[in-house]
């Protein structure tokens, strides 16, 4: 992960400084704390009436070449929510309604260092699956089916569904 260097609100170097007990970046010239969080995304497990999970195979790093869940980072004034909905109509084309939140969880990252990562159950949806933004394929898979998936919080979001939601669990496959 690359280090901050200079502040965000002024643009002077940044020192390290001990603040609330904790080793804190720290701009001098501004007397401000830089307080690094998580960085917020969300991703949905898509359904179809087969109970097969719609993936998407990543065209950009990382993990460039594998399947993930349709998803990405929240903008600024999104909800989670709307931010799911727009990385699935941005990747797969297609529009949905949000059924459940299936859980929160992090992901460490090699950018970022920690992902917040929100994920979503969507079983209504409209539309044909066709790649786009970020995605090379879209397609359905069957959970005994499945590919390598990418990062572990979507496996697990993926894992939770088919045990927890799903009309066909995979023990009775």
């Amino acid at each position: 992960m690359r280090k901050k260097c200079f502040c965000h609100f002024c643009g002077h170097p940044l020192t390290e400084k001990t603040v609330n007990g904790q080793t804190r970046l720290y701009c001098e010239n501004c007397d401000t704390p830089i307080y690094e969080n998580p960085v917020p995304a969300t991703c949905l497990v898509t359904i179809d009436n087969s109970e097969r999970v719609l993936l998407v195979k990543r065209s950009v790093a990382p993990k460039k070449g594998w399947w993930c869940l349709p998803g990405g980072f929240m903008e600024l004034r999104e909800t989670p929510e709307a931010a799911g909905l727009r990385e699935l109509f941005e990747e797969t084309g297609l529009s949905g309604r949000i059924d459940r939140l299936l859980g929160v969880t992090t992901n460490n990252s090699t950018y970022y260092d920690t992902v917040l990562m929100v994920g979503f159950l969507v079983k209504s949806w409209s539309g044909r699956p066709v790649a786009g933004d970020d995605a090379d394929a879209a397609q359905w898979f069957e959970y005994a089916a499945l590919p390598d998936i990418a990062f572990e919080s979507h496996q697990r979001f993926i894992a939770r569904y088919y045990t927890v939601y799903a009309n066909t669990h995979p023990s009775n496959s």
